[in-house]
């Protein structure tokens, strides 16, 4: 589970990075100077293998996961849900203070909302979670399509208002400016995100919740030699519809935003996003189980036991690479680039947390959530004889 949180934070990475180093991504528009082939191509592959995919994996582990401090809280005789409403509490002020401070497009603030609805649901046999979170990505999609229909019947064009390109001109010199001018961007944008994410995201997040759920329920991850067909079947209908799913997507985002066809394609993203995030799980559980596999863990798995904290801290790097909190670099960096340094961040929070974790429990930030969930004092550094390099 560490190895593939851990994966699936490198592509969250990779997708955010990507807003914070400009404005207009996300537009439909160019970033004015940072155009040209090669940055067409690099939008074009994050846009079809990233985006929309990796937070799926990170929700699916996060609903996992929620059956595992079940189980425990129950073998334990406590009280689960005070406790799992305190963590949703703890979740969400870290996610307002993160969205306003560092980065807008937080999702912390909709796993704690949504965690809510988890929490009802606990007790939720297996199948029917798993038909429920198909259903509700179905009509999703159903919606995105009864959308698109309204949108060309009312003769949508599919141009891009001239007040796109001057607000995201406008948010790229905000960014640059000073602390206070940048918070104020964020706040602007807020609303924005907030619709995105009720809309878009929601759905599909607590879809991958009840899956997480399910498969926690009959702990698939406890032991997935037993599932090495299942596996196959994964990569091969996943990469196969994925990727059609994400190319879709891809030429509507970058050629037809604010269009009919855009909607049709984020519609049919609903559908085949998840695939391609089961298949990428699928090839990352594999490969541990390979000849390779104590190498994937040891690369991926301290950062994915430290998943609040390298995330939280990949936005305040990025605020102060891209934004007046540091460089100002926003709308100066291209593409390629963009992807270099997101490479170069992951792996060293990747060998900083395997440095961290041979000395400590927890990381800062899972420690802090940690202590307010349980209202106690973990431990902070591990004794002498508990130490070893592997989480």
């Amino acid at each position: 589970m560490d190895a593939l949180r851990g994966f699936a934070l490198l592509g969250i990475l990779t997708v955010n990075i990507t807003y914070m180093a400009s404005a207009y991504h996300g537009t439909g528009l160019e970033d004015p100077g940072l155009g040209g082939p090669l940055s067409e191509g690099v939008r074009w592959l994050v846009a079809v293998l990233f985006e929309t995919k990796f937070f799926l994996l990170f929700s699916f582990l996060f609903g996992y996961s929620f059956t595992l401090q079940l189980d425990s809280a129950e073998r334990r005789g406590a009280r689960f849900a005070p406790r799992f409403l305190r963590r949703l509490t703890g979740l969400f002020v870290i996610g307002v203070i993160h969205a306003v401070v560092l980065f807008p497009g937080d999702i912390l603030t909709l796993y704690a909302v949504l965690g809510l609805i988890l929490l009802a649901l606990r007790r939720i046999q297996p199948r029917t979670a798993v038909r429920t979170a198909v259903a509700l990505l179905a009509v999703t999609a159903v919606g995105y399509a009864l959308l698109a229909l309204a949108v060309a019947h009312a003769g949508g064009s599919g141009t891009i208002p001239a007040s796109t390109a001057s607000a995201a001109a406008q948010a790229t010199e905000a960014l640059r400016g000073g602390p206070a001018s940048v918070i104020r961007a964020h706040l602007q944008e807020l609303p924005d995100v907030a619709a995105l994410l009720l809309f878009f995201q929601a759905p599909s997040v607590l879809a991958a919740f009840l899956l997480g759920l399910a498969a926690g329920r009959r702990g698939a991850l406890a032991d997935t030699d037993r599932h090495r067909r299942l596996l196959r079947r994964l990569q091969w209908v996943g990469f196969t519809a994925g990727l059609l799913g994400g190319i879709v997507y891809a030429h509507a985002s970058l050629k037809h935003a604010e269009s009919a066809h855009q909607l049709y394609a984020m519609g049919l993203d609903v559908i085949t996003a998840p695939l391609l995030a089961a298949a990428y799980a699928a090839t990352v559980l594999r490969l541990v189980r390979g000849r390779c596999g104590q190498a994937v863990v040891t690369a991926l798995a301290p950062a994915g036991r430290m998943s609040l904290t390298n995330y939280l801290g990949q936005s305040l790097l990025c605020a102060l690479l891209f934004t007046g909190f540091g460089a100002a670099l926003v709308g100066r960096v291209p593409p390629i680039g963009v992807a270099a340094i997101a490479l170069t961040l992951f792996a060293a929070q990747a060998v900083a947390s395997r440095w961290w974790l041979r000395h400590h429990a927890y990381g800062p930030l899972e420690w802090l959530l940690r202590a307010w969930t349980t209202l106690s004092t973990p431990p902070w550094r591990l004794r002498s004889e508990t130490r070893s390099p592997q989480p």
